[in-house]
């Protein structure tokens, strides 16, 4: 990729992200239930918080397992949980979680109940 196109998609990454934060009252309004139950799920742990925030669909279980310190079987658990409550998009291998959240979204316990 050439500089004028990493600096094109820098560029358009920085408008998404912008995007994104005007728009998060409105989509947390929309999204109240299904957040309601992500917290439920996650809790209060750290490793589930931070593998939570991961899933955006790029990375495998494992990655995430690896970066956010969760332990495996904790991962496999709290992604079937979130599966069966319809956060999750896909099969799970690759988890992407149906809702977007900001990566303060466990910061603010009650900011958008």
């Amino acid at each position: 990729m050439d500089e004028t196109s990493k600096q094109l998609l820098a560029a358009v990454h920085e408008i998404r992200d912008l995007i994104r934060l005007l728009a998060e009252p409105a989509i947390a309004q929309r999204d109240k239930n299904l957040r309601s139950q992500l917290r439920r799920i996650v809790g209060s742990s750290s490793p589930k918080r931070k593998a939570v925030l991961m899933m955006d669909g790029r990375l495998t279980q494992t990655e995430i397992h690896r970066k956010s310190g969760i332990q495996k079987s904790n991962l496999s658990t709290l992604t079937k949980e979130l599966k069966r409550a319809d956060l999750i998009v896909g099969d799970g291998r690759q988890p992407q979680l149906r809702i977007s959240v900001l990566p303060t979204f466990f910061d603010g316990e009650l900011a958008d109940e």
